[in-house]
């Protein structure tokens, strides 16, 4: 489906749900350079949505290991149906409330991509302590609040080599006989990795 060895893939390319978020493309591309996957990672995607980001990093990173969390069963059908679709083979699929379904996870990570929630501090404290040394955390926020609380909880844990880089992204779209650029959301990505 997806020819090309860079990531970027469209997003009407993906399988969705209504009410499911979508990774945009772009910001995808940002967190997929922020992540700094190795050839072997073992990357877990904790809130993984439909599936974006472990379909673009198991094309990527074909020997990697991916572990996608997420809690809804529909979801996670439409995760599996995505990797199905694009060919990747490299994407476990773990049903469970994150934190509490983490420890069932025998491979540790050394990336970890997280993206949003409301309990955004607790749930980076605990993935801290299965993060393995040199491995990077990625984190998204699209309000001040959670800003605040990644940034927090960076510093309390002592992360270092912390980026923080914030989207800005129109996408020229047609609406009735014009095209146009709308903008799309904000999004704040912060990245820190453990010493």
């Amino acid at each position: 489906m997806w020819k090309y060895v860079t990531p970027g893939i469209p997003d009407q390319m993906f399988e969705t749900l209504p009410g499911i978020p979508l990774t945009k493309k772009e910001v995808r591309l940002l967190l997929i350079s922020a992540l700094r996957m190795e050839a072997n990672s073992v990357l877990w995607d904790i809130g993984a949505g439909t599936g974006t980001i472990p379909v673009e990093i198991g094309l990527l990173c074909p020997n990697s290991n991916i572990i996608a969390v997420e809690r809804d069963e529909e979801v996670l059908r439409l995760i599996k149906q995505n990797c199905d679709n694009f060919g990747v083979k490299n994407v476990t699929i773990l049903e469970g409330n994150a934190p509490e379904c983490l420890a069932e996870i025998l491979l540790k990570p050394n990336r970890i991509c997280l993206e949003g929630g409301k309990a955004i501090k607790g749930i980076l404290e605990i993935i801290w302590q299965y993060l393995q040394p040199e491995g990077r955390v990625v984190v998204t926020a699209n309000n001040l609040e959670s800003l605040y609380k990644i940034s927090e909880s960076f510093a309390q844990l002592q992360a270092r080599n912390i980026e923080v880089v914030q989207s800005g992204v129109n996408r020229l779209e047609t609406i009735g006989i014009q095209q146009t650029f709308v903008a799309m959301d904000p999004i704040f990505i912060l990245s820190g990795e453990k010493l």
